[in-house]
């Protein structure tokens, strides 16, 4: 890829950005936007719709990007969550280490790479018409005394990047244990989640285990509650849809009978007749609570169980303790909060859970073969030759330098964009079926499997395919091999600066601007006339957003060394991510579920691997360039990086999969002076009963008060 081709993918970009950019300053001023551009604020009573005009509503203002700046931590942390903390303590992580690699890589290795002339000589008058590897390590002499500066920013960024993680580590760890004991008592703080239950053939599980409870943890055991099925149930807990369709068919409607259609625009479809939905939804809830009644009374019972307890330690000790001889039996874990439990897979067994992890690993496999496919087919867009020989009849066509410029330099990283938005959604199914019983738990996971594909299929996968792969020719004439690799290797890096600007840049500005939830709104609003108040405060996809920021900083540790010009881009991205993430968390997401800042050990894991990936081929290019001896050098890096990561990981790990006694016997004790904590183990027998038991309300009685379909001691 040539200069100008770069600079028309970052124009293209830019400009899309400023387009999102002045459309969301002007859409969020809107009264009819405020459900799309700040839900969380409408949920929580916080922002109203105004009628009155103001022309200040049609004029972009930057007013937003100071609102999202001048919250404190401390004040994210009140609104938003540990979560939300953690996110964001990522870009600011990110921030420091690129800002030092930015510099250096700039100001120090980009002029030394492009005053080489191992590729051609040096022509300062042609720069838009140059090849961007003048700007890449390949560029420099081989055996030259500037490689040595190459050799030092190595190690001097690997310096830089381990003592910021290691700060940001012991940072969010202490964050963890100021949050529990700031918080107040929590349902899964006192819970354990029990999963195979041994059959008793003198009565249920619900009295194998109160007996095994109470004889083994007698001084802190407090009460459970069995799981039991509930999967037919949950097919037919539909009636709130239907409320809500009878409820605006009133709000639109006079009578009982409508001449108007329950289709689009009210023309297409059957005639509305508010007397059958209402039969409809009286006949929906009497059939729950019949099947409500029928799981209560004589439904089968799932070996799993939250078990409550009296302290926290107590929990603690029963979910970290092998209960059973059998370990396969009497299985415990730390209970997820009450609206974090996934309840499809309780009814699993020990079996079926390892079956549907083997399952899942053999079909992320399959997954990841298959998407080779349109790697390679983005590769080839990339060539301009070989382009222009596997489609002859377009040749005049891209000759036209525009044309080119925008096939090569913005097409295949948009391309690939595409094709990785159905990775994160078929990820997260694939988790939901791995026997995980909490949406942050299968969130994890999926974040895992997203990271990991990314870095497969969009780092290795393009640079084998467009190396390797394309130059296959290079293997029959070995003593080639090393010069050209060490050239086709750093050339990747034009492809990755376009896929951070399409896929970074844009995709980051489209976050601001939800024109799909914005059509969505305004066709409800327009064209259906809902009118309904309710309404859903979306979450944040970790599973889809983290890779995406990890997968940045793998790139710009991968190429520090390599193509520096890619840093001031990545740079740019979290610069960006900061303000936009801020505002979204502060006035559109609401956390669906709390994990403490348990992602942060992945964003660990993430940067770790992609120092050593970053040794791993400086070690292979100076060895390349004729410099065995900074090769060697270069070898203890790698070592380091483990140990260090393994030091990490024995300080700070374990804080991230449990509390310390130390903190949990404090908090105990802060609990004995507080008088509400009473109250607090009553509602705690009751705070993990199945949603599919809850009773529902939507009918009236003859008096007209809503009643009920189940009392509350069902």
């Amino acid at each position: 890829m040539i200069v100008s081709a770069l600079l028309t993918a970052v124009g293209i970009n830019l400009g899309l950005c400023l387009l999102f950019f002045t459309l969301y300053s002007i859409l969020r001023k809107q009264p009819g936007n405020i459900k799309v551009y700040a839900p969380r604020l409408v949920a929580a009573e916080k922002s109203q719709e105004s009628s009155h005009f103001d022309i200040q509503r049609l004029l972009p203002s930057p007013g937003w990007v100071r609102r999202a700046w001048m919250p404190s931590e401390d004040e994210l942390l009140a609104l938003c969550g540990l979560d939300a903390v953690v996110f964001m303590r990522v870009f600011i992580f990110s921030f420091r280490v690129f800002s030092v690699a930015a510099f250096i890589g700039v100001f120090v290795l980009l002029p030394l790479n492009y005053v080489g002339n191992q590729l051609k000589d040096t022509d300062f008058s042609d720069i838009p018409h140059k090849s961007l590897e003048v700007f890449n390590i390949s560029n420099v002499n081989n055996g030259s005394p500037r490689l040595w500066v190459h050799f030092c920013a190595a190690y001097l960024i690997t310096g830089v990047v381990c003592y910021l993680l290691y700060y940001e580590y012991d940072y969010i760890s202490s964050k963890r244990i100021a949050y529990l004991y700031s918080l107040k008592p929590q349902p899964h703080q006192f819970t354990v989640l029990v999963r195979g239950i041994p059959p008793s053939a003198d009565g249920s599980f619900s009295e194998s285990i109160e007996r095994f409870f109470s004889d083994y943890h007698s001084s802190t055991y407090l009460s459970h509650i069995v799981v039991r099925h509930s999967n037919k149930l949950q097919h037919l807990i539909d009636a709130e849809s239907i409320y809500k369709r009878l409820t605006h068919l009133k709000s639109v409607n006079g009578s009982r009978q409508s001449d108007k259609r329950d289709g689009f625009l009210g023309m297409f479809g059957k005639r509305i007749n508010l007397a059958d939905y209402e039969k409809k939804l009286e006949d929906l809830e009497e059939n729950v609570r019949l099947a409500q009644s029928n799981v209560t009374l004589a439904g089968k019972e799932v070996p799993a169980a939250f078990v409550c307890f009296k302290s926290r330690y107590g929990a603690a000790i029963a979910s970290h303790m092998q209960q059973s001889i059998n370990p396969t039996e009497w299985i415990t874990e730390q209970a997820p909060e009450p609206q974090d439990v996934y309840w499809p897979f309780f009814s699993a067994s020990f079996l079926k859970r390892w079956i549907s992890k083997m399952v899942v690993v053999i079909a992320t496999i399959i997954l990841t073969s298959f998407f080779l496919i349109p790697v390679v087919f983005v590769q080839g867009l990339t060539n301009l030759d070989q382009l222009q020989i596997l489609l002859p009849f377009m040749k005049h066509i891209l000759n036209i330098t525009i044309v080119s410029q925008v096939v090569t330099g913005y097409l295949p990283s948009l391309i690939l964009q595409l094709f990785l938005s159905f990775v994160p959604p078929i990820m997260m199914l694939f988790s939901s079926i791995q026997g995980y019983v909490s949406h942050s738990e299968i969130e994890k996971s999926a974040c895992g499997k997203v990271l990991w594909f990314t870095i497969w299929n969009v780092f290795f996968a393009n640079v084998l395919s467009g190396s390797a792969f394309s130059q296959a020719e290079l293997f029959l004439e070995p003593k080639n091999i090393p010069s050209k690799l060490a050239v086709a290797v750093p050339e990747q890096a034009s492809f990755f600066i376009a896929y951070v600007v399409t896929s970074g840049w844009t995709n980051l500005a489209s976050e601001l601007t939800r024109i799909w939830p914005l059509f969505e709104d305004f066709m409800g609003r327009h064209c259906f006339k809902c009118t309904s108040q309710k309404f859903e405060v979306p979450s944040i996809a970790y599973h889809s957003h983290l890779p995406k920021v990890l997968f940045f900083g793998l790139l710009g540790l991968t190429y520090f060394l390599l193509a520096p010009l890619i840093l001031p881009f990545i740079l740019t991205y979290y610069c960006l991510g900061y303000i936009i993430y801020r505002n979204q968390f502060l006035n559109l997401y609401s956390a669906k579920f709390e994990t403490a800042g348990k992602f942060w050990p992945i964003v660990h894991c993430s940067t770790i691997f992609s120092l050593i990936l970053m040794h791993a081929i400086a070690i292979g290019i100076f060895s390349l360039k004729k410099l065995p001896l900074a090769s060697s050098l270069t070898l203890p890096l790698p070592v380091l990086t483990l140990l260090f990561h393994d030091y990490c990981r024995k300080r700070f790990l374990p804080n991230f999969k449990a509390y310390p006694t130390e903190s949990l016997i404090k908090r105990d004790r802060q609990d004995q002076n507080d008088p509400a904590i009473g109250d607090f183990f009553e509602k705690l027998v009751t705070a993990y009963r199945d949603p599919a038991m809850e009773p529902i309300q939507y009918s009236k009685s003859e008096d007209g008060r809503s009643s009920p379909l189940l009392s509350d001691h069902v």
